[in-house]
């Protein structure tokens, strides 16, 4: 029986190979596209008094109980979001960019918008990631501070004697400090001349001044979660949809070179690289041409030996030194070669060279001494060839 040789085997199937790379690329991009965008997204859920957020200042709940009565609510992340022709619920926080609040003004100035009040300081409790520790009342000059920028009124704490608000019919027990403004025409009153919520005169813009009517902590007592859907429906354009805002809380804020390079008007650029770059990729697979063999540093041979001699002479910079040494070379060959005297140095043999040739009479040191003032490569090219051909038709004259 004759033995059978063994096919050689590739260690890798190419195909496989192929899947492989293609898999990395495409987590490679979505780890990119995660990185870039989870903040906006993780952010606003950090236990303060966010659409997001759990905790007892937080409305989460009335969004989730929105849900559940069959009105649910949407998030806006971005400026396009937030021109929507729906109610935005403005959520502020202590902690809130006043120049957010200010963009918002801006983009809503026809549209309803529902503008609630801070009221407590809180503290993250650590054991309990999301919740908040309630410490204390904020100073009345920092509401103030952010009631100032949507209307021209002020905060008034502790003073009214009202027990209970009446909410469209509903009666609720007025929270603890109560806050409310100035206003002789309430939509929700505090009493006499005094406001809740109230709405400005010349814009579509409502502001609530206590938000334990409807936050987490509210929506605990039966009676409030009722009474929230009513102050909803009550600025609900014609019981339409209702939007909370998280850009105030730092969703679509942050702005890096990541967001540049996958959002309009760099997509189309990010998209021409990266086609470019397959296609190279692609064109790379296959070898076109003949392989081509690596060239030595050193060339082989008499003549590159010369010519890397001169670029290096060159690089160095003494050619100026090479046309004095030449000639002195020259002059010792001619003389072994015409047979000069032994002995014969310097001026005395140029003399001696000088009398070997019949057509001038100072033909070798002439030449010989354009060959030391030579300060350039053509010039010591020119002086070099006429050594030479001196030497050469000297030689064929003896024989």
């Amino acid at each position: 029986m004759s033995a059978v040789e063994p096919t050689a085997q590739e260690p890798f199937n190419r195909r496989t190979l192929f899947w492989g790379i293609f898999a990395s690329l495409l987590a490679a991009a979505g780890f990119f596209l995660l990185s870039t965008y989870a903040p906006d997204f993780r952010q606003p859920g950090n236990g303060g008094p966010t659409p997001l957020s759990k905790s007892g200042v937080g409305y989460a709940g009335l969004a989730e109980w929105m849900r559940l009565t069959g009105n649910p609510s949407s998030m806006a992340r971005t400026d396009q979001e937030l021109g929507a022709d729906m109610l935005l619920i403005v959520t502020i926080s202590p902690e809130s960019d006043p120049a957010a609040l200010d963009h918002i003004l801006d983009i809503r100035q026809n549209q309803d918008t529902l503008f609630v009040l801070p009221k407590w300081q809180t503290l993250p409790l650590e054991e309990h990631e999301g919740w908040n520790m309630k410490f204390g009342r904020l100073p009345d000059s920092v509401v103030n501070q952010w009631l100032g920028r949507i209307a021209n009124a002020k905060i008034g704490v502790g003073q009214s004697k009202v027990q209970q608000l009446d909410i469209e019919g509903r009666p609720v027990a007025a929270p603890d400090d109560l806050q409310w403004v100035a206003d002789d025409q309430p939509l929700i009153a505090a009493g006499d001349d005094k406001a809740v919520l109230t709405e400005l005169d010349d814009k579509p813009f409502y502001v609530l001044t206590d938000p334990d009517l409807i936050n987490n902590a509210a929506l605990g007592d039966s009676g409030k979660a009722a009474a929230a859907l009513d102050l909803i429906a009550l600025l609900q354009p014609e019981n339409g949809p209702v939007m909370f805002d998280l850009t105030l809380h730092g969703a679509g804020r942050k702005y890096d070179l990541a967001k540049l390079l996958v959002e309009p008007p760099f997509l189309a650029l990010t998209l021409t690289i990266l086609a470019a770059a397959a296609l190279a990729f692609l064109h790379g697979l296959g070898r076109f041409g003949p392989p081509r063999a690596e060239l030595r540093a050193i060339a082989f041979g008499k003549r590159a030996l010369v010519d890397t001699t001169a670029m290096l002479l060159r690089r160095a910079g003494r050619l100026e030194e090479l046309g004095g040494r030449y000639a002195a070379l020259m002059r010792v060959r001619a003389g072994a070669l015409l047979g000069a005297p032994q002995g014969l140095q310097g001026e005395a043999l140029d003399h001696w060279l000088d009398s070997r040739d019949k057509d001038e009479a100072s033909g070798f040191t002439a030449r010989a001494q354009a060959a030391s003032e030579a300060r350039n490569l053509t010039q010591m090219h020119e002086a070099a060839e006429r050594l030479h051909d001196w030497t050469a038709r000297r030689l064929s004259e003896r024989r």
